[in-house]
C-alpha cells in the first residue's frame, strides 16, 4: 500500500509541478509553478493533514493592511492568509485531509492560491512597500 507521501507526490507529478524539495521521513515536499505563481510551496504530510503554506511577504504590522488581509480571506476559495510566529512574514496555509485527498482537491487548492497571487498580486506588492 502506497504512503500518503507518495501519494501527495505522485499527484504533484501528475499536476507537472516541479519538486525542488522532498523528504519522505519528514513527509515535506517543496514545489515550483513560475508561471502559476507557486514560489516554495511547503506542503508537508503530518498526518491525518496534509498542511500547505507559501510565504507571501515581509509586514510591518499595519493595522489597515491587517484588516485588509482579514477581508480578503473570506474571498478565498481554499485556504486564508496567516501569520507565522514572528507575526511579521504573511503566509498562504491551507489544509486537508489525508485520508480521503484526491487529485482534483489538491489541485483546487494549490489553484486557489494561484488565483488568489494573480487577482491580487497588485495589493501585496503595496503591502509590501509599507
Amino acid at each position: 500500500m502506497k504512503s500518503n507521501f507518495e501519494k501527495v507526490k505522485n499527484y504533484l507529478l501528475d499536476l507537472d509541478y516541479t519538486i525542488t524539495h522532498e523528504n519522505a521521513e519528514d513527509g515535506v515536499i517543496v514545489i515550483n509553478d513560475e508561471e502559476a505563481g507557486i514560489n516554495r510551496l511547503v506542503i508537508g504530510c503530518a498526518e491525518p493533514i496534509l498542511i500547505m503554506e507559501q510565504f507571501i511577504l515581509e509586514l510591518n504590522g499595519n493595522e489597515t493592511i491587517l484588516t485588509k488581509l482579514l477581508q480578503k480571506n473570506r474571498d478565498i476559495v481554499h485556504g486564508a492568509f496567516a501569520l507565522d510566529e514572528s507575526g511579521k512574514r504573511l503566509i498562504f496555509r491551507d489544509t486537508l485531509q489525508l485520508e480521503n485527498l484526491d487529485l482534483n482537491e489538491l489541485e483546487g487548492s494549490i489553484n486557489s492560491l494561484s488565483l488568489l497571487l494573480s487577482e491580487y498580486s497588485s495589493e501585496l506588492i503595496e503591502f509590501s512597500k509599507n
